[in-house]
C-alpha cells in the first residue's frame, strides 16, 4: 500500500509531452492510494495574500458582527457558521472552529437554483464590514474551480475515462469554498480538555478538495492506520479525495481520511481556506465502467450527488443550519 504523499506538476500534464503526462498521471494515481497528493499550481500568490487578508479581518470581528452573516436555512452552504456547530460523523463532540462559506449563484429561474435553492442562492459576503470582500472572495472561488477542473482531467485519464469526463458535471457544480478559522486550543471549552479538537477525523463529501495555503500546521492524513502530517511544498496545493469520487471510481480511489489537530508546540490558531469540488446535484454517482471488473465488482449502487450530500450534511449536524 502507498504510504507516502507524492508531489506532482499540474502544468507538466497540461504543457508537457506524452511521457511527461504519463508520469504525472502515474504519480497522481499512486499518491491517491492515500487519498492525498500535492500538486504544483499557477495560482497568483498576490491573490492568495489578498484573500487571506480579507478573511483574517473577518474572523477578527466581534462575534455579534460575524453573526450578522449567518444564513438561516442554508445548511452551512453560505455565510457564517459559528464555533462548536459542525460535528464529525465519528464523534459526538463538536469541532473547535468557525467558518465562512460561499459559492457562486445561478440566475433566478435556472432549474438547478429552483430545485436546490440552498445550494445556489446568492452568497452572503461580509460586505457591510469589508466592502471589497465580494470581489476578492469571488475571484478566489473562481480560480479554485478552474484549478480543480483542470486537476480532475488527470484523474479522468488515470481511471481510463475521457480526459474531459468530469467537465460537464462540474459546469454549474455546487462548488463550496470554506474559510476555516481554528482559534487557539487554550480558548476552547475547559482549555481543550473536554475532547474538542480543531476538526475530528472525517472524509469530505465531494469529488476532490483543494487547500492552497494554511497559516500553521495541523492537517494530518490517515495512512495505513496511522496519522501523518500533511504539509505541501511552497507553490503546491494539497488535493484530497472525497466520498463522491470513491463512488464514481468504484473504490479505486479511496476517500482521503484526515483531521486537523493543534501542534502542542505551536500555541497560535490556524486559518485555512479550502474548496470542495462538487458535481451538479442531479449527477448520478455510478461507478465508471472502466473501474469495474471481475477482480473489482461493482460495490456502489447509483445515487444522486444531491442525495449523497444531504445524507452527510445530516450526519455532521449541518442539515438544520
Amino acid at each position: 500500500m502507498m504510504t507516502e504523499i507524492l508531489d506532482v506538476d499540474l502544468l507538466a500534464f497540461e504543457q508537457g509531452n506524452s511521457n511527461d503526462r504519463l508520469a504525472v498521471v502515474d504519480g497522481v494515481m499512486r499518491s491517491l492510494a492515500t487519498g492525498f497528493v500535492y500538486a504544483r499550481h499557477d495560482l497568483s500568490e498576490g491573490m492568495l495574500d489578498e484573500t487571506y487578508g480579507v478573511l483574517d479581518r473577518f474572523f477578527g470581528l466581534p462575534i455579534d458582527a460575524k453573526e450578522q452573516y449567518v444564513a438561516a436555512g442554508s445548511r452551512g452552504q453560505t455565510g457564517y457558521t459559528g464555533l462548536l456547530v459542525e460535528t464529525a460523523a465519528v464523534s459526538e463532540t463538536p469541532d473547535w472552529k468557525e467558518m465562512l462559506n460561499w459559492g457562486a449563484a445561478l440566475p433566478t429561474g435556472h432549474p438547478l437554483r429552483e430545485r436546490y435553492p440552498h445550494r445556489y442562492g446568492d452568497p452572503l459576503f461580509p460586505s457591510g464590514h469589508i466592502p471589497e470582500s465580494p470581489h476578492v472572495l469571488s475571484t478566489f472561488h473562481d480560480n479554485l474551480v478552474d484549478l480543480q477542473t483542470r486537476f480532475l482531467r488527470i484523474i479522468a485519464t488515470g481511471i481510463g475515462a475521457n480526459e474531459n469526463f468530469f467537465d460537464t458535471m462540474l459546469k454549474h457544480g455546487s462548488h463550496l469554498t470554506r474559510a476555516i478559522n481554528y482559534p487557539p486550543m487554550s480558548e476552547a471549552p475547559n482549555s481543550g480538555n473536554d475532547g474538542h479538537v480543531w476538526a475530528e477525523e472525517h472524509g469530505d463529501i465531494n469529488l476532490i478538495t483543494a487547500l492552497p495555503r494554511a497559516t500553521s500546521r495541523g492537517l494530518q492524513v490517515k495512512v495505513d492506520g496511522r496519522w501523518v502530517d500533511a504539509t505541501a511544498p511552497d507553490g503546491y496545493v494539497i488535493i484530497n479525495t472525497g466520498i463522491m469520487l470513491e463512488r464514481l471510481t468504484n473504490g479505486l480511489i479511496p476517500v482521503g481520511w484526515h483531521r486537523v489537530v493543534a501542534d502542542p508546540n505551536e500555541p497560535q490558531g490556524r486559518l485555512s481556506v479550502v474548496q470542495f469540488c462538487h458535481p451538479t446535484p442531479w449527477t448520478i454517482l455510478s461507478p465508471v465502467p472502466s473501474t469495474v471488473s471481475a477482480d473489482r465488482p461493482c460495490s456502489f449502487p447509483a445515487m444522486s450527488a444531491g442525495d449523497c450530500l444531504d445524507q452527510v450534511l445530516w450526519e455532521i449536524n449541518l442539515s438544520s443550519e
